[in-house]
C-alpha cells in the first residue's frame, strides 16, 4: 500500500501518541504506588484523603490513557506492515520493534492489574475514612 505524506504524517502521529498513552499508563500507575506508600507510613486521614482525591483525577487519566492505546492500535494495526515493519526491515531492527511491542503490551497488561488491585485498596481506604473526610471527598 502506497503511504502518501499526509497519511504518513498522520500515522506516525498516532504511533507516537499510542506510545505517549502506554507511558501514561505506566507512569501514572508508578506516581499512585508512590502516594500509596506515602499514605501508608503516614497512616492519617488527612494522607488517606489526600490519596483517595489523587486517585480520583488519576483514574480519569489511566481511562484516557487506555482508550487511547486500544483505538489507536486500530490504525497502527491496520497500517503495521506498510508503516513501521517496513521501516523497521530497512534498518534490520526487527528484532528490536518486536521487543519494543513484546514491552508495551506487558507494560499495558501490567498497569491494568495494578490498577485494579488499587482499586481495591481505594475502596477499603473509603470505608476506613472517618464521615467528616468521607464528605470532603466529594468535593
Amino acid at each position: 500500500m502506497q503511504i502518501g505524506p499526509g497519511l504518513g504524517v498522520a500515522i506516525m502521529m498516532n504511533n507516537y501518541f499510542h506510545d505517549m498513552a502506554t507511558g501514561l499508563l505506566v507512569g501514572s500507575g508508578f506516581a499512585l504506588h508512590a502516594i500509596i506508600q506515602i499514605q501508608r507510613v503516614m497512616n492519617t486521614p488527612e494522607a488517606t484523603l489526600f490519596f483517595l482525591k489523587t486517585n480520583q483525577k488519576m483514574v480519569k487519566l489511566f481511562k484516557f490513557a487506555l482508550w487511547w492505546v486500544v483505538l489507536g492500535g486500530v490504525p497502527r494495526t491496520i497500517f503495521y506492515t506498510s508503516f513501521e515493519w517496513a521501516n523497521a526491515a530497512d534498518k534490520l531492527q526487527i528484532p528490536a520493534l518486536a521487543v519494543k511491542h513484546v514491552m508495551m503490551f506487558a507494560a499495558v497488561v501490567w498497569g491494568v492489574i495494578a490498577w485494579r488491585r488499587m482499586q481495591k485498596k481505594v475502596a477499603v481506604l473509603k470505608e476506613s475514612l472517618p464521615e467528616e473526610y468521607r464528605a470532603r471527598l466529594a468535593e
